[in-house]
Protein backbone atom coordinates (compact mmCIF):
# COMPACT_ATOMS: atom_id res chain seq x y z
CA UNK A 1 0.00 0.00 0.00
CA UNK A 2 1.56 3.59 -1.20
CA UNK A 3 0.74 6.41 0.57
CA UNK A 4 3.18 8.66 -0.64
CA UNK A 5 0.33 10.45 -2.64
CA UNK A 6 -0.48 11.71 0.86
CA UNK A 7 3.19 13.10 2.00
CA UNK A 8 3.39 15.36 -0.61
CA UNK A 9 3.13 19.05 0.04
CA UNK A 10 -0.18 21.73 0.12
CA UNK A 11 0.34 24.79 0.09
CA UNK A 12 -2.33 27.56 0.36
CA UNK A 13 -1.87 31.32 1.56
CA UNK A 14 -1.23 30.85 4.91
CA UNK A 15 -0.85 27.23 4.73
CA UNK A 16 2.18 25.52 4.05
CA UNK A 17 2.02 21.78 4.74
CA UNK A 18 4.54 19.38 4.88
CA UNK A 19 1.74 16.33 3.89
CA UNK A 20 -2.12 15.97 3.41
CA UNK A 21 -3.05 14.67 6.92
CA UNK A 22 -5.09 16.83 8.96
CA UNK A 23 -5.61 16.56 12.81
CA UNK A 24 -9.73 16.42 13.21
CA UNK A 25 -10.80 18.71 15.72
CA UNK A 26 -11.87 16.79 18.61
CA UNK A 27 -13.54 18.32 21.71
CA UNK A 28 -11.71 16.84 24.79
CA UNK A 29 -12.77 19.21 27.75
CA UNK A 30 -9.82 19.50 29.64
CA UNK A 31 -9.46 22.99 29.93
CA UNK A 32 -10.68 24.29 33.63
CA UNK A 33 -13.01 27.19 33.33
CA UNK A 34 -11.66 27.59 29.40
CA UNK A 35 -8.42 28.06 30.25
CA UNK A 36 -5.76 25.61 27.81
CA UNK A 37 -3.11 24.42 30.53
CA UNK A 38 0.84 23.24 29.82
CA UNK A 39 -0.84 19.52 29.55
CA UNK A 40 -3.22 20.64 26.42
CA UNK A 41 -0.07 22.34 24.78
CA UNK A 42 1.78 19.26 25.57
CA UNK A 43 -0.94 17.73 23.65
CA UNK A 44 -1.01 19.21 21.00
CA UNK A 45 2.96 19.49 20.37
CA UNK A 46 3.06 16.12 20.46
CA UNK A 47 0.80 15.50 17.52
CA UNK A 48 3.23 18.03 15.54
CA UNK A 49 6.30 16.34 16.50
CA UNK A 50 4.38 13.49 15.04
CA UNK A 51 4.89 14.44 11.45
CA UNK A 52 0.71 15.71 11.58
CA UNK A 53 0.45 17.86 8.76
CA UNK A 54 -2.11 20.38 9.66
CA UNK A 55 -3.30 20.56 13.52
CA UNK A 56 -7.49 21.87 13.53
CA UNK A 57 -8.08 22.67 17.30
CA UNK A 58 -10.51 20.77 19.70
CA UNK A 59 -13.57 23.68 19.15
CA UNK A 60 -12.95 26.76 21.50
CA UNK A 61 -16.06 29.44 21.76
CA UNK A 62 -16.27 32.22 21.13
CA UNK A 63 -17.05 35.35 23.29
CA UNK A 64 -21.10 35.43 23.99
CA UNK A 65 -22.40 33.96 27.40
CA UNK A 66 -23.62 30.99 26.44
CA UNK A 67 -21.73 29.60 23.43
CA UNK A 68 -20.65 26.78 25.75
CA UNK A 69 -22.31 24.07 27.48
CA UNK A 70 -19.50 22.81 29.44
CA UNK A 71 -17.36 24.85 31.75
CA UNK A 72 -14.02 22.82 30.13
CA UNK A 73 -14.24 23.39 27.00
CA UNK A 74 -11.38 25.62 26.18
CA UNK A 75 -12.61 29.89 25.37
CA UNK A 76 -11.17 31.65 22.49
CA UNK A 77 -11.69 34.87 24.19
CA UNK A 78 -10.06 36.80 27.27
CA UNK A 79 -6.41 37.20 28.36
CA UNK A 80 -6.35 33.67 30.57
CA UNK A 81 -7.26 31.79 27.51
CA UNK A 82 -5.50 33.43 24.76
CA UNK A 83 -2.51 33.29 26.93
CA UNK A 84 -3.10 29.43 27.00
CA UNK A 85 -3.26 29.06 23.32
CA UNK A 86 -0.44 31.55 22.75
CA UNK A 87 1.47 29.01 24.72
CA UNK A 88 -0.08 26.06 22.32
CA UNK A 89 1.06 27.87 19.18
CA UNK A 90 4.82 29.06 20.39
CA UNK A 91 4.93 24.96 20.82
CA UNK A 92 3.47 23.55 17.87
CA UNK A 93 5.69 25.91 15.80
CA UNK A 94 8.58 24.86 17.66
CA UNK A 95 8.11 21.25 16.68
CA UNK A 96 7.62 22.09 12.93
CA UNK A 97 3.82 21.99 12.62
CA UNK A 98 1.10 24.04 11.68
CA UNK A 99 -2.33 24.91 13.54
CA UNK A 100 -5.79 26.65 13.37
CA UNK A 101 -7.99 26.73 16.21
CA UNK A 102 -11.42 25.50 15.45
CA UNK A 103 -13.73 28.90 16.42
CA UNK A 104 -17.37 27.46 17.53
CA UNK A 105 -20.98 28.68 19.27
CA UNK A 106 -22.74 25.74 20.12
CA UNK A 107 -25.74 27.23 20.11
CA UNK A 108 -29.24 25.71 21.95
CA UNK A 109 -27.76 22.61 23.96
CA UNK A 110 -28.69 19.85 26.06
CA UNK A 111 -27.66 20.65 29.62
CA UNK A 112 -24.31 19.23 30.59
CA UNK A 113 -24.32 15.87 31.97
CA UNK A 114 -22.04 17.73 35.03
CA UNK A 115 -25.06 20.09 35.84
CA UNK A 116 -23.27 23.17 34.77
CA UNK A 117 -24.75 25.68 32.91
CA UNK A 118 -24.25 28.93 31.45
CA UNK A 119 -24.47 32.21 33.34
CA UNK A 120 -27.44 33.01 30.95
CA UNK A 121 -29.75 30.71 28.42
CA UNK A 122 -28.97 28.91 25.46
CA UNK A 123 -29.29 31.05 22.60
CA UNK A 124 -30.09 30.17 19.07
CA UNK A 125 -31.89 30.76 15.92
CA UNK A 126 -35.64 29.63 17.15
CA UNK A 127 -34.75 28.39 20.31
CA UNK A 128 -34.81 24.84 19.25
CA UNK A 129 -31.62 22.48 19.37
CA UNK A 130 -33.84 20.05 16.95
CA UNK A 131 -37.51 19.67 16.40
CA UNK A 132 -40.05 20.07 19.26
CA UNK A 133 -36.74 20.09 22.08
CA UNK A 134 -36.67 23.87 22.97
CA UNK A 135 -33.61 24.69 25.34
CA UNK A 136 -32.76 28.24 25.09
CA UNK A 137 -33.86 31.38 23.44
CA UNK A 138 -34.62 32.84 20.36
CA UNK A 139 -31.62 35.81 19.50
CA UNK A 140 -32.50 38.93 18.77
CA UNK A 141 -31.08 40.99 15.66
CA UNK A 142 -28.37 42.88 18.25
CA UNK A 143 -27.46 39.25 19.47
CA UNK A 144 -26.68 37.87 15.88
CA UNK A 145 -24.74 40.96 14.79
CA UNK A 146 -22.83 40.56 18.15
CA UNK A 147 -22.17 37.10 17.81
CA UNK A 148 -20.84 37.79 14.58
CA UNK A 149 -18.47 40.31 15.37
CA UNK A 150 -17.12 37.59 18.38
CA UNK A 151 -16.60 35.47 15.58
CA UNK A 152 -14.58 37.89 13.84
CA UNK A 153 -12.99 38.94 16.88
CA UNK A 154 -11.61 35.28 17.49
CA UNK A 155 -10.57 35.12 14.10
CA UNK A 156 -8.14 38.05 14.99
CA UNK A 157 -6.79 36.89 17.58
CA UNK A 158 -5.78 34.21 16.23
CA UNK A 159 -4.33 35.73 13.36
CA UNK A 160 -2.44 38.04 16.51
CA UNK A 161 -1.57 35.28 18.19
CA UNK A 162 0.43 33.83 15.46
CA UNK A 163 -1.70 30.67 14.05
CA UNK A 164 -1.80 29.44 10.74
CA UNK A 165 -5.41 28.97 9.82
CA UNK A 166 -9.08 29.00 11.11
CA UNK A 167 -11.60 26.99 11.40
CA UNK A 168 -15.08 27.88 11.75
CA UNK A 169 -17.29 25.19 12.46
CA UNK A 170 -20.50 25.28 10.86
CA UNK A 171 -21.63 21.39 11.43
CA UNK A 172 -23.02 18.95 13.73
CA UNK A 173 -26.22 20.67 15.02
CA UNK A 174 -24.27 23.59 16.79
CA UNK A 175 -24.97 27.16 16.14
CA UNK A 176 -24.45 28.10 12.33
CA UNK A 177 -25.94 25.02 11.84
CA UNK A 178 -28.61 25.46 13.19
CA UNK A 179 -29.67 28.49 11.24
CA UNK A 180 -28.42 26.53 8.04
CA UNK A 181 -32.02 23.89 8.89
CA UNK A 182 -35.26 24.97 8.29
CA UNK A 183 -36.48 22.93 11.36
CA UNK A 184 -34.73 24.47 14.11
CA UNK A 185 -34.61 28.34 12.05
CA UNK A 186 -38.23 29.10 12.00
CA UNK A 187 -37.11 33.10 12.05
CA UNK A 188 -39.08 34.94 9.30
CA UNK A 189 -36.92 38.26 9.22
CA UNK A 190 -33.73 38.01 6.65
CA UNK A 191 -32.12 35.09 8.84
CA UNK A 192 -34.64 33.08 8.04
CA UNK A 193 -36.47 31.41 4.87
CA UNK A 194 -37.82 28.72 3.33
CA UNK A 195 -35.11 27.86 1.20
CA UNK A 196 -31.76 26.55 2.34
CA UNK A 197 -29.51 29.66 0.53
CA UNK A 198 -31.97 32.08 2.07
CA UNK A 199 -30.58 30.33 5.61
CA UNK A 200 -27.59 31.25 4.80
CA UNK A 201 -27.71 34.58 5.39
CA UNK A 202 -25.78 34.17 8.93
CA UNK A 203 -22.92 32.00 7.96
CA UNK A 204 -22.10 34.75 5.13
CA UNK A 205 -21.79 37.19 7.42
CA UNK A 206 -19.90 35.42 10.34
CA UNK A 207 -17.49 34.41 7.26
CA UNK A 208 -17.28 37.94 5.50
CA UNK A 209 -16.72 39.56 9.06
CA UNK A 210 -13.54 37.28 9.87
CA UNK A 211 -12.76 38.11 5.87
CA UNK A 212 -12.57 41.81 7.16
CA UNK A 213 -10.75 40.79 10.21
CA UNK A 214 -7.81 38.60 9.17
CA UNK A 215 -7.96 40.01 5.55
CA UNK A 216 -7.53 38.03 1.66
CA UNK A 217 -3.98 36.21 2.47
CA UNK A 218 -5.26 34.18 5.56
CA UNK A 219 -6.24 30.54 5.12
CA UNK A 220 -9.92 30.21 6.02
CA UNK A 221 -11.75 26.42 6.86
CA UNK A 222 -15.20 25.91 7.02
CA UNK A 223 -16.50 22.96 8.41
CA UNK A 224 -19.47 21.48 7.04
CA UNK A 225 -22.09 18.15 7.87
CA UNK A 226 -25.06 17.25 6.10
CA UNK A 227 -25.83 14.81 9.07
CA UNK A 228 -26.95 15.92 12.79
CA UNK A 229 -26.66 13.86 16.02
CA UNK A 230 -29.73 13.48 16.83
CA UNK A 231 -30.30 12.38 12.89
CA UNK A 232 -27.82 10.65 11.15
CA UNK A 233 -29.77 10.13 7.92
CA UNK A 234 -30.73 13.81 7.68
CA UNK A 235 -29.88 15.76 4.40
CA UNK A 236 -29.32 19.59 3.92
CA UNK A 237 -29.03 19.43 0.37
CA UNK A 238 -30.62 16.14 -1.37
CA UNK A 239 -28.88 16.32 -4.61
CA UNK A 240 -25.61 17.83 -5.97
CA UNK A 241 -27.76 21.13 -7.14
CA UNK A 242 -29.16 21.75 -4.06
CA UNK A 243 -25.30 21.62 -2.29
CA UNK A 244 -24.17 23.73 -5.07
CA UNK A 245 -26.60 26.47 -4.51
CA UNK A 246 -26.18 25.63 -0.36
CA UNK A 247 -22.28 26.01 -0.72
CA UNK A 248 -21.11 27.98 -3.66
CA UNK A 249 -22.10 31.40 -1.63
CA UNK A 250 -20.44 30.39 0.95
CA UNK A 251 -17.27 30.11 -0.99
CA UNK A 252 -17.45 32.94 -2.65
CA UNK A 253 -18.08 34.64 0.74
CA UNK A 254 -14.31 33.62 1.75
CA UNK A 255 -14.30 30.19 2.84
CA UNK A 256 -10.64 28.71 1.06
CA UNK A 257 -11.32 25.12 2.22
CA UNK A 258 -14.09 23.47 3.24
CA UNK A 259 -13.98 20.28 5.65
CA UNK A 260 -16.46 18.10 4.65
CA UNK A 261 -17.74 15.93 7.97
CA UNK A 262 -19.50 12.81 7.55
CA UNK A 263 -19.12 9.63 9.84
CA UNK A 264 -16.98 6.95 7.01
CA UNK A 265 -15.72 8.57 4.30
CA UNK A 266 -16.36 5.66 2.00
CA UNK A 267 -20.47 6.24 1.57
CA UNK A 268 -21.36 8.18 -1.25
CA UNK A 269 -22.93 11.08 -0.38
CA UNK A 270 -25.46 10.71 -3.64
CA UNK A 271 -27.19 8.20 -6.10
CA UNK A 272 -25.50 9.59 -8.81
CA UNK A 273 -21.52 7.95 -7.95
CA UNK A 274 -19.05 6.98 -5.24
CA UNK A 275 -17.87 10.51 -4.70
CA UNK A 276 -18.89 11.55 -1.04
CA UNK A 277 -19.48 14.31 0.58
CA UNK A 278 -15.95 15.95 0.41
CA UNK A 279 -15.72 14.85 -3.79
CA UNK A 280 -19.28 16.22 -4.43
CA UNK A 281 -18.11 19.48 -2.22
CA UNK A 282 -15.19 19.74 -4.22
CA UNK A 283 -16.83 19.10 -7.54
CA UNK A 284 -19.58 21.30 -7.08
CA UNK A 285 -17.50 24.76 -5.72
CA UNK A 286 -13.94 24.21 -7.13
CA UNK A 287 -13.20 24.61 -3.70
CA UNK A 288 -9.95 22.33 -1.90
CA UNK A 289 -11.93 19.88 0.22
CA UNK A 290 -10.96 18.05 3.62
CA UNK A 291 -12.22 14.78 3.93
CA UNK A 292 -12.63 13.07 7.24
CA UNK A 293 -14.94 10.08 9.06
CA UNK A 294 -13.51 7.35 10.49
CA UNK A 295 -10.63 6.99 8.33
CA UNK A 296 -8.01 4.49 9.38
CA UNK A 297 -10.17 2.93 11.91
CA UNK A 298 -13.58 0.87 12.21
CA UNK A 299 -16.57 1.83 13.34
CA UNK A 300 -17.41 5.23 14.16
CA UNK A 301 -16.43 8.35 16.82
CA UNK A 302 -19.84 8.25 18.06
CA UNK A 303 -19.56 4.96 18.51
CA UNK A 304 -16.40 5.86 20.64
CA UNK A 305 -18.70 7.86 22.72
CA UNK A 306 -20.78 5.18 23.22
CA UNK A 307 -17.67 2.70 24.71
CA UNK A 308 -17.39 0.94 21.54
CA UNK A 309 -13.59 0.13 20.20
CA UNK A 310 -11.85 -0.36 17.23
CA UNK A 311 -9.08 -1.78 15.02
CA UNK A 312 -7.10 -0.31 12.45
CA UNK A 313 -8.03 -0.77 9.18
CA UNK A 314 -6.34 0.27 5.97
CA UNK A 315 -5.95 3.07 3.95
CA UNK A 316 -6.38 1.38 -0.13
CA UNK A 317 -9.65 2.87 -0.39
CA UNK A 318 -8.58 6.49 0.85
CA UNK A 319 -5.79 6.42 -1.36
CA UNK A 320 -7.59 5.26 -4.37
CA UNK A 321 -9.75 8.49 -3.87
CA UNK A 322 -7.77 10.77 -3.09
CA UNK A 323 -5.54 9.58 -5.98
CA UNK A 324 -8.65 10.49 -8.12
CA UNK A 325 -9.00 14.44 -7.36
CA UNK A 326 -12.09 13.77 -4.96
CA UNK A 327 -10.10 15.93 -2.01
CA UNK A 328 -7.05 17.75 -0.84
CA UNK A 329 -6.68 16.91 2.35
CA UNK A 330 -7.64 14.09 4.78
CA UNK A 331 -8.62 14.79 8.47
CA UNK A 332 -7.83 12.07 11.06
CA UNK A 333 -9.42 11.69 14.64
CA UNK A 334 -9.35 8.48 16.94
CA UNK A 335 -5.99 7.51 15.58
CA UNK A 336 -4.51 10.61 16.54
CA UNK A 337 -6.02 10.79 19.42
CA UNK A 338 -4.61 7.39 20.86
CA UNK A 339 -1.36 7.49 18.69
CA UNK A 340 0.59 11.15 18.63
CA UNK A 341 2.88 9.25 16.39
CA UNK A 342 -0.06 7.88 13.81
CA UNK A 343 1.13 9.78 10.93
CA UNK A 344 5.36 8.85 11.69
CA UNK A 345 3.96 6.00 11.68
CA UNK A 346 1.93 5.44 8.26
CA UNK A 347 4.84 7.14 6.50
CA UNK A 348 7.52 5.09 7.67
CA UNK A 349 5.60 1.62 7.00
CA UNK A 350 4.94 0.20 10.49
CA UNK A 351 1.58 -0.61 10.11
CA UNK A 352 2.11 -3.13 12.69
CA UNK A 353 2.74 -0.53 15.38
CA UNK A 354 -0.57 1.43 15.06
CA UNK A 355 -3.02 1.20 17.71
CA UNK A 356 -5.98 0.55 18.16
CA UNK A 357 -9.27 3.13 20.05
CA UNK A 358 -10.90 2.71 22.96
CA UNK A 359 -12.74 4.66 25.17
CA UNK A 360 -9.98 5.02 27.97
CA UNK A 361 -8.34 7.40 25.20
CA UNK A 362 -11.31 9.69 25.70
CA UNK A 363 -10.29 10.15 28.82
CA UNK A 364 -6.78 11.44 29.23
CA UNK A 365 -4.71 14.16 26.88
CA UNK A 366 -2.19 10.83 25.53
CA UNK A 367 1.17 12.24 24.87
CA UNK A 368 3.41 8.86 23.86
Amino acid sequence: MSTNNLFSPFNLKTLNLKNRIVMAPMTRSFSPNGVPTDEVAAYYQKRAEGEVGLILSEGTVIDRPSSSNDANVPHFYGDLALNGWKKVIEEVHAAGGQMGPQIWHMGIMDNHHSGWVPPVPFEGPSGLNRPDFRNGVTMTEKDIEDTILAFGKAAADAKRLGFDTIEIHGAHGYLIDQFFRAETNLREDIYGGKTLPERNRFAIEVIKEIRKQVGNDFAVIMRFSQFKPSDYNYKLAKNPKELEAWLTPLVDAGVDIIHASQRRFWEPEFEESDLNFAGWAKKVTGAPTITVGSVGLSGDFFGAFAGESSEPTSLEELNRRFDRGDFDLVAVGRPLLSDPNWVAKIKAGKTDELKGFSKEALGALVLE
